[in-house]
Order: structure tokens, then sequence, then C-alpha cells
């Protein structure tokens, strides 16, 4: 079976027209799903998180069962993959007409790592606390964040760690983080508008003690372990901050290896 697979509202089909506010205006949202063995991992989790963006795009959405049934259907056919749910307004050129589109997609998954490193970038695009129409909508305008990936891997990190103008931590381009100090656990708390993690969210049932904080890049640099959260990479140990190592640590390696035994359930 050859990836990607591609669904335009149910349809098999190679893509989307030039025309579609996807391509001209990054106007859309969109969700990742991890598919294990060709099961989606925490469907109804990751609808509703969609929903809630397209309400507040305005967007208008497919009928729930029908993504959901979308959605299984490349998974069964990807196997392990990553499917991706885009959802877009449709034509955004004059006199072209037409109606939003529904994209799903199965493709391969990145290369696995074993852990990773990060560079702190000062990301003033992000809300950071500040509530605005579009905070914590997953929408498919990514270039910042994409942008803050790059100049880490300038200074030779594998990826960026997103860092308020004031100093606080926030998450990365595509994943959320956590830390490790004096044996408890910590993340920031979405109060700051960061993304409501599904892995995230998995990671706090894993670890129900872990407190939702608001900390700044010194804090945070002062502790023992820590780790990012993604669809993708799963449960990361990070080995460097900046300039500054930490050794993967036990904490990480206990909730990665539950949050194995749980996916595999």
């Amino acid at each position: 079976m050859s990836l990607p697979i591609v669904l335009v509202d149910g349809e098999r089909t190679a893509g989307v027209p030039a025309t579609d506010s996807s391509v001209l205006r990054g106007d859309g949202c969109f969700e990742a799903i991890r598919a294990y063995a060709g099961k989606p991992f925490r469907v109804d989790a990751h609808l509703d998180r969609l929903e809630r963006s397209a309400a507040a795009l305005d967007l208008p959405v497919p009928d729930r069962s029908l993504i959901a049934s979308w959605i299984r259907e490349v998974a069964e056919e990807g196997g392990d993959c990553l499917v991706r749910v885009v959802v877009t307004r449709g034509p955004a050129v004059p006199g072209v007409e037409g109606s939003g589109r529904c994209i799903v997609m199965a493709h391969d998954l990145p290369p696995r790592r074993t852990e990773t490193t990060l560079w702190p970038v000062v990301a003033p695009w992000h809300s950071a606390g500040t509530w605005w129409s579009l905070t914590g909508a997953k929408t498919i305008s990514y270039a910042p964040n994409l942008a803050a990936g790059r100049e880490a891997q300038k200074h030779g990190a594998d990826d960026a760690l997103l860092v308020s103008v004031g100093g606080v931590v926030l998450e990365g381009p595509t994943f959320s983080v956590g830390w490790c100090r004096d044996g408890r656990v910590f993340t920031p708390g979405l109060d700051l508008g960061i993304l409501d993690s599904i892995t995230r969210r998995v990671v706090l049932e894993i670890r129900p003690d872990i407190a939702e904080v608001t900390e700044t890049l010194d804090r945070v640099l002062e502790a023992d372990e820590v780790f990012v959260m993604s669809t993708t990479q799963e449960i990361l140990p990070v080995v460097a901050v900046g300039d500054r190592r930490f050794p993967p640590g036990p904490i990480t390696a206990e909730i990665a290896q539950r949050f194995t035994e749980l996916v595999g359930q």
C-alpha cells in the first residue's frame, strides 16, 4: 500500500485546487492523529478539538460521523501512520465557486528520535495568556512556529522552545513540554494560551499529580529532567535546552513507558 492516501470530502484525489483558502490564505484548521496498527488514537478527543477550532474560525465542518469514517478508512490502510484532517473555507479567489473542503490524509511518520535538543526562541506572535478569538485553535497558519524551528536549527538544536516576550516558557512549535524538579513534574498551564495537546492530556491522566504552572526559562533551566509530548514523537527526553544539558531521567522514562502501554491497549 502506497502512502500518502488522500480523501477530499470522502473522495480519493491527488489534492486540492490552488484557489483553495488553505493554499492562498492559510485559512483553516487541522488535526494530526496517530494511528497504531491501523487504529487511530483518541479520535473523539481530536474531533472535539477540531470542532472547537472550526467554530473559532466560523468554518463549516462535515458531519462528525463522516469525518470519523474517513479517518478510520485511511488509518486502516496506512497502518502505523499519521492521519491529518484539514478543514478549509474553500475557494479564496473571486469568481471561483465552491464551498469548504475536508481533507483527510494518511502519510508516513517522521523518523523516531530517542532524545531531542531545544533552543529557546522568543515568540512575540504567541498569545502567552492574552486571550483573543483564536486562542487555543489549531489553525493551519503555522509559519511563525516553523520559522522558530529553523532558527533553533541554526544554533545546532533539533527544535525550538517557545518563550514569551516576558520570558515565560510556553510550548514547542509542534509539541508540549514538561519538566521535573525535586521529584515533581510540571507543565505550562492552558491559561497561557498553549494548545490543549491530546498527548499532554494523556500524560496528565498518567500522572494526575503534574502541576500546571507559569514559569520563566531561568526556573525551567533549574529542572532535573525536561521532556516533550507530541503525537509523532510521543514522550521524548530533552537532553539540552540552549547550552544547559540534561540527562535522560527516570521520571521521563516512566511516563514514556506508561504511555506506550496505554496506546498498546
